[in-house]
């Protein structure tokens, strides 16, 4: 009976978006138990409390959510600029049919499923999963780094999209197949507003895995670093057997992904003074920069 309830869950992941919702909910509490070894609402509850009650930690999910929605803004104008040239062909035929033969060398149903798991659903889980742990264990280099590294990946790829926009693979190229409507069929309808058709040029689903995994490596919890560098890998292989990212796309997330990473933990190391004597994991004593 729980076999076949798991099984039907499993195939309904992405008949509707309050699917989605619920299964992004379970991925990041399932992620913060694996990370912490505790009862993952106990944390979550604790942030959310925090981020209510302090001045510090209010103001910089404000200062993100106002980068997010410039991103979105950003896709507006677009709309409205005017001889902006079109570099997809100048990518095309820079690279060729590199996409097209990783697609097709791996095409399986099954892989379909786990990399467009990866994509929309584990990839927005590993953000709110970062600010959740590194709360919890007052990882506080590492939970200030997060915020500016997401806010430098935004902002430095936003002109990218207005000035040298690039189309995704399989807009383009004939023999690339966009696989996320196989299991996600309303995908167009229901996540096209997020990103732009022609918004490649990096690849934030690179640059942004990139700057996490870096981030969580340079903490000082293995568990979430090990993590993350396998989530990294995943994804951005992703991006080419879904049929959305050029290689030159990922080249450049990677660069975006490793400055952001380095220049954020830089920026961040003024909350890097806490008094570490962790036991039972969780923090015992500390300065506590969340104030």
């Amino acid at each position: 009976m729980l076999f076949e309830f798991i099984r039907e869950g499993i195939k309904n992941m992405f008949d509707s978006v309050n699917a989605i919702l619920l299964t992004m909910v379970i991925t990041i509490l399932v992620m913060v138990g694996y990370i912490l070894k505790c009862n993952p609402l106990y944390p979550v509850t604790g942030l959310i409390r925090d981020v209510v009650t302090k001045k510090m930690l209010l103001w910089h999910f404000s200062a993100l959510l106002v980068v997010l929605v410039l991103n979105k803004v950003q896709q507006l104008v677009e709309k409205e600029m005017k001889g902006v040239e079109d570099f997809t062909w100048w990518v095309y035929r820079t690279e060729g049919n590199i996409v097209y033969y990783i697609q097709h060398f791996f095409l399986h149903d099954g892989l379909t499923f786990i990399l467009t798991y990866f994509y929309i659903i584990v990839f927005t889980a590993m953000m709110f999963v970062s600010f959740i742990v590194y709360h919890a264990y007052q990882e506080n280099k590492a939970f200030y780094a997060l915020f500016y590294g997401i806010m430098l990946n935004y902002l430095i790829a936003i002109p990218f999209y207005l000035f040298f926009p690039v189309n995704e693979v399989w807009y383009v190229h004939s023999k690339v197949e966009f696989l996320i409507p196989q299991v996600y069929p309303n995908f167009e309808h229901e996540y096209r507003a997020l990103s732009g058709l022609n918004n490649c040029f990096p690849s934030l689903h690179t640059s942004l895995s990139v700057t996490m995994a870096v981030i969580a490596l340079k903490s000082r919890l293995p568990r979430i670093g090990a993590l993350y560098s396998i989530c990294a890998a995943v994804i951005i292989f992703s991006i080419f057997y879904l049929g959305i990212h050029w290689v030159l796309d990922m080249v450049a997330g990677l660069g975006l992904g490793l400055f952001a990473a380095t220049f954020a933990l830089r920026l961040s190391e003024s909350y890097a003074k806490t008094v570490w004597d962790v036991k039972r994991g969780r923090a015992i004593e500390t300065i506590d920069f969340f104030k």
